[in-house]
């Protein structure tokens, strides 16, 4: 099963902090508004996205179609395939994309200790 780009989704309570601390670290401003309060911070292949007041606690994310430069990949499994796949196993969603739509869509699962899985595909 290909997911595609892997990034992890943080909740942050300061935004420009983070961003500070992120590129003290090395990463720069890939993506994102910081007038909107999130940022997409990448360092080579790694991608930390910053969210203020989005969401609760962190997600980890996968971009099926994407590479980590937010590049088109030419053969990936569709998020309703990774989806099904998951459900003939027996995996619970806590959101489901509808199978008979097209194009961008995203789920979520969690993993056994409750940790956010998004599944986020944009092409």
């Amino acid at each position: 099963m290909k997911l595609g780009a892997f990034s992890v989704s943080l909740s942050v309570t300061d935004i420009n902090v983070s961003k500070q601390f992120y590129e003290n670290l090395g990463f720069e401003v890939f993506a994102g508004e910081l007038e909107k309060n999130y940022l997409i911070m990448k360092n080579e292949n790694a991608l930390v996205g910053l969210f203020q007041g989005m969401f609760e606690n962190n997600i980890l994310t996968f971009n099926p179609g994407w590479d980590e430069s937010a590049n088109k990949i030419g053969e990936f499994n569709d998020v309703r395939e990774i989806q099904q796949s998951l459900k003939n196993k027996g995996v619970k969603l806590e959101s489901e994309v509808d199978e008979n739509s097209s194009g961008p869509a995203s789920f979520i699962v969690l993993d056994p200790d409750g940790n956010a899985i998004l599944i986020d595909q944009h092409v």
